[in-house]
This record gives C-alpha cells, structure tokens and sequence, in this order.
C-alpha cells in the first residue's frame, strides 16, 4: 500500500491539525456527485438538474415501452417494470428511500429525523397511453425527483421539517382493465376489493396479473397500500396541462383550482330500419337524423346554456363564473346495421358532460335528457339515455393553491430577467385554471387536501405522440416545486 508522505519542512504540529479538520471539512460539504458546487450556482435556478438532467430522463423513460415504434407502457407490463428499475435508481440518486407497493406504486421518501409533522405527498403516475406523449404523468414524477435532488446536493435534504415522499402510481390511465386510479386509489384506501376480479381484454384479472408479478393480490394487501389520513398533510401533483389555455397565456404554469366533475351518457335512438331506395322521406323513422340532431343539440346546449337553462326553470343560482369551464363531447358513435344502402334501424352515441360545478353538470345532464324525449317523440323514434359514470367535481385547496401560486410567481421571475424563455412572463399573474382531465389528485383528494401545478404544452396536445413541454417550462416547473418546498418544508438555518 503506497503512504503518502508530508513534506519535511511542514511542521508535524500544522499536520496533525489537518489530518483532525479535514474528515468534518468534507463531511460538510453537501454531496453533489457530477455536479461541482460553482454549476449548482450562485444564482439558485440549478439548470444543471432542473432542466438539462430532467429532460434527459424523460426522454429515456420514453423509450421505455411494450410497442414498437410507439410509447405504451401500461399497468403490470413488461415494460412498466423496466421503468420501475430505472424510477428506484434515481429516487436512490436524489437520497431517498425506495419500495414498491402491494399495487405496483413506487414510493421514494425522506424522513427527517424527529419530526412528527404530516407527510408531503408529490406524485403522478408512470403508466400511459397506448402511442403516448413522453410527459403525461411522466412530468410529474420526474420533476418531484429533481427537487428533491437539489436539496440533496445543497445540503438541504436533512432539514426538511417533514416527511417528503414522491409516488410513481403504477395505473391512473385504466388503458388496461379499463378502471382509472388503481394505483392512487389504492394508496388513499378507496380501492374496493372487488376491483382484484376485473378481467383485461385477454381475461386475465387484476388479482391474476399481480400474482404472476409476485404480488399478493388479496384484500388485506389492498390494506397495506392505504395510507391513513393522520400520517398525511397534502399531496401535490405537477402535470402538463392537456389544454392551450397556458400557450395562449403565454406563461409557462398555471395553477389548478379544481379538477371537472364528469358524467357519461349512452344515447340510444331505435327507429325503422329500410331500403334507402324505396322508403319515402316522409315516411320515414330515421334514428340516424334523430342522433345528429340530438348531437348539435347538445353543442348548443354547452355553448350558450343560458339559451336553454332560464333562470327560473332552472335553480336561480347560475352565475357566468359557474358555468365557465363547461364542456360537452360525443366520442363515439354507433349504427346499425351500418350499410350504405340501408337506413339505420338503430343508432348509440356517447355522451361527456363535464364541469367544475356539480350543479351545472346535473342540471346540463338533466336538460339534455329531457330535450332527447322531446326531440325523439318529434321525430317518432324511440330513446333511451343510459347512466354511465359519474364524479363530483375535486377543489384543490386554497392554502395549498396559494403556496404553489406564489412559488410559481417566484420561479418564473427569477428566471425572466436571465433571458431564459420568460420575458415578460414575470410582469404577468399566475393563471387560475380548471382541469377539464382527471388526475391521481381525484383519487388523493379522499385521503387529504390537494394541489396542482400546470405546466404549458405545445398547441395543447396530450395523449399523442406530439405531446410536447419546451425545455425551459420543464425547468421552470421543477423550480416552481423546489421553491414551493423550500419555503414550506425546509427549515431556515
């Protein structure tokens, strides 16, 4: 073993005294791994990890996929595993401790020493699509991780003043058993048992799937997933916005006030099935005409209620505030027997209803279903509208909004005057905005109050392989994040 030797003329007394001070020297040096502490900077906007390494990581989580060609990662895949082995690596990098639930969730947190305070809950989920966007739930998880790195290497990982844990979820899409929220759900105790006997496409059920994953798959696994209401303070969930309001803004990230209630119809309209060719016009019960005029009557409906719902027919209490945010959507639509030289004998459409205000959506969904039996007896055809989904409407809480609308404010003006993409954006108020999507924080928001950071996405497409958040939004996030915990979950030296 090689020594190093002192030179002669250092005094044995001056090396001694070294040799005792260096160890705590280097011992209070926070940890910074590839980073040297003059890149993490004076200047507190940390691109290095914020910005340049986040974006690098979602790519690679991208490519992480069960398709060809395409993204499609979904609940129990194959590839789902493969990026849970890459999450835990990086919760590992950023200091935090790693397991993976009952549910598939993985779960990466820091718990300070002596503290008895409510954990802080971040989070989204790692499941997507099938031809996915890299950044939907992805976004989230990966920026939470970020920040919290940040704190680790500037040494402020062991003053936080309470638990911190950041929750991949494991299936908020539902594109496997068609069921949302099995990840979320589970985690905040409203999972029903029952859930375990859905069937997938290939009749594989939830129970069968985490077993053949090593799960235990039984209720009182379900139980050791839920967390209880006494051990959580919040939870926060960072989220590309799936809209255009931002861009239209021009500002990087808005707020979330509240995620829609949401209710699912099915319309189905029987007339007289005939030959297109000999059935006069006026003789006709065509389901096909009833469907598309109950269609258009639905988009006028959403457009300009007041047109339909009047003050006192109605409940005396909409306000334009109420009604904002309203829309309405036909997705699918059905015939039979669908040939080109036959008039329908039966046609099914769908029918979304969605809105921040439960009454509106009720009385919306209770104004259309009486126009359909007027319009359908008009035209002498028979209809039925049939109760699919329903969902009240998730307020995110104001303190909670509050505190992230103030980091934002923070973020985005620390990085305008440095040129960064923001110019002018600090100059402009934080936007309030609704969401029209569901997220985890519907499901997290049975357990505890929820907040919720929109982050702009070009031409606001979600859902797609155009999904897309410009390096600088992505930055402007995780400091938005590493500000909202510095200032509510870091002690002050």
């Amino acid at each position: 073993r090689r020594l190093i030797m002192a030179p002669s003329s250092l005094p044995s007394v001056l090396l001694i005294l070294l040799i005792s001070v260096l160890p705590a020297c280097l011992a209070s040096i926070p940890v910074s791994g590839a980073y040297g502490l003059e890149q993490l900077g004076a200047d507190g906007l940390y691109r290095e990890i914020l910005r340049d390494e986040t974006v690098l990581r979602l790519k690679e989580l991208g490519k992480i996929s069960d398709g060809e060609g395409f993204l499609e990662r979904t609940f129990l895949s194959p590839a789902s595993f493969r990026a849970t082995d890459v999450i835990i690596s990086w919760m590992k990098d950023a200091g935090l401790t790693t397991w993976v639930d009952q549910m598939g969730n993985i779960h990466g947190r820091f718990e300070p020493s002596n503290s008895t305070d409510k954990a802080l809950l971040i989070g989204s989920h790692m499941d997507t699509v099938i031809d996915a966007g890299m950044y939907d739930g992805a976004l989230g998880i990966i920026c939470a991780i970020s920040a919290l790195k940040v704190l680790r290497v500037t040494g402020k990982l062991q003053r936080l003043t309470r638990p911190v844990e950041v929750i991949a979820f494991s299936d908020e899409e539902g594109v496997r058993f068609q069921t949302t929220f099995l990840g979320s759900a589970a985690v905040a105790g409203i999972l029903p048992e029952s859930i375990l006997q859905v069937s997938d496409k290939s009749g594989t059920t939830v129970q069968e799937a985490l077993r053949l994953n090593s799960f235990e798959a039984s209720a009182a696994a379900l139980g050791q997933v839920k967390y209880s209401p006494e051990s959580v303070g919040s939870y926060v969930e960072v989220h590309l916005e799936q809209g255009p309001v931002l861009e239209a803004l021009r500002y990087p990230l808005g707020v979330v006030k509240g995620i829609a209630g949401q209710t699912r119809l099915k319309v189905i309209v029987d007339g007289s099935q005939g030959h297109a060719g000999t059935v006069p016009m006026k003789l006709r019960r065509d389901p096909m005409v009833a469907a598309a005029e109950l269609v258009v009557t639905l988009e006028g409906l959403c457009k300009d209620p007041s047109r339909f719902l009047t003050y006192d027919e109605e409940c005396g209490c909409f306000t334009e505030e109420s009604l904002a945010g309203l829309v309405c959507t036909v997705g699918e639509l059905l015939t039979w027997p669908s040939a080109s030289n036959v008039i329908p004998g039966q046609v099914n459409f769908t029918v979304d209803i969605r809105a921040m205000d439960d009454l509106v959506r009720e009385t919306i969904v209770a104004s259309f279903s009486r126009i359909v039996m007027q319009r359908c007896d008009h035209r002498l055809v028979d209809c039925a509208v049939e109760h699919k989904h329903s969902a009240a409407a998730t307020p995110c809480d104001p303190e909670l909004t509050a505190q992230l609308k103030r980091a934002t404010r923070s973020a985005v003006s620390a990085m305008a005057p440095g040129g960064h993409g923001h110019a002018g954006a600090e100059s402009t108020a934080t936007p309030v905005l609704m969401s029209g999507a569901g997220h985890d924080a519907m499901a997290m928001a049975r357990l505890t109050r929820v907040g919720m950071l929109f982050v702009r996405c070009r031409g606001g497409v979600s859902h797609s392989p155009e999904e897309h958040v410009a390096e600088d939004d992505v930055w402007a996030a995780g400091l938005a994040l590493l500000r909202f915990l510095d200032q509510h979950a870091v002690a002050e030296l």
